[in-house]
């Protein structure tokens, strides 16, 4: 890898649809942004996967019964 992917997730190219997969992703995606030089290219990449990764967590709790709050 070129140190910039813009990139759903490393493994599966989308997101899960169940939660615990998710926090997964958000974890690792986490881990990459630790890792990358502030303001680079892969900084940037994995901020904004973290971003889809959270509206998608948002909406799945949303849709439990009753909704995580």
């Amino acid at each position: 890898m070129n140190g910039y992917a813009p990139h759903m997730t490393e493994t599966t190219g989308s997101l899960a649809r169940n939660r615990e997969q998710l926090m997964a992703q958000w974890r690792e995606a986490r881990r990459r942004r630790d890792a990358a030089e502030l303001g680079s290219k892969a900084y940037e990449a994995a901020v904004e996967e973290i971003a889809r990764i959270e509206v998608e967590i948002a909406r799945v709790e949303r849709a439990m019964d009753p909704p995580l709050v």
